[in-house]
């Protein structure tokens, strides 16, 4: 995807706004394996994924538990970072070799005061993360391991291509083995 469509597909801005916002925007490119973002430590920068796939997790002292996969067109923030500017929670980690648009929170916080079609896309950016942030708490507290599986399979099937078994299961709570279990019961 390129940066104008991941901006429209927030909020649709004017077009001397959005060139404003862009023109604040590069790109970068990690390999497999980078860690894009690190737990307890402030991160000055809003990612949009161009190309490739994340997942977000936090470390225990016996393991990881990953609580999110990005895609193409997806933002990566740390929001305590972006809101507080404090440590924030999660360690972002590539599962590909990904292509990024990046882009300084303190420049987007100027262009919020600049500009107030900006600042009502970032409005509607904060409202789309805790929109994401309140259904991923739910699916968590109020569905079983089987519907979690099944949610995934509806909405993100090409993850299960893409993704380690092992990471999906962390993503749904569960021990590898029960998520073959699941993955048997529902062929």
């Amino acid at each position: 995807m390129n940066i104008k469509e991941i901006i429209d597909t927030i909020y649709s801005l004017p077009q001397a706004s959005n060139e404003s916002l862009i023109q604040h925007i590069s790109e970068v490119s990690y390999s497999k394996g980078f860690c894009l973002m690190e737990a307890d430590k402030v991160i000055p920068y809003i990612y949009f994924l161009k190309k490739g796939i994340v997942r977000a997790y936090a470390s225990t002292e016996s393991n990881d538990i990953t609580f999110w996969f990005g895609t193409e067109g997806e933002t990566i923030v740390s929001m305590k970072s972006y809101v507080d500017e404090k440590p924030g929670y999660e360690n972002i980690e590539l599962l590909e070799d990904c292509e990024f648009y990046k882009l300084e929170t303190e420049k987007l916080k100027i262009l919020y005061n600049e500009d107030i079609h900006i600042a009502n896309w970032g409005r509607k950016f904060a409202e789309r993360e805790l929109v994401k942030t309140e259904e991923l708490i739910i699916s968590r507290q109020y569905k079983t391991a089987m519907e979690r599986y099944k949610d995934l399979l509806k909405e993100k099937p090409y993850l299960l291509q893409r993704v380690q078994l092992g990471h999906i299961a962390s993503y749904l709570g569960i021990a590898q083995v029960s998520l073959s279990r699941i993955r048997a019961e529902i062929k």
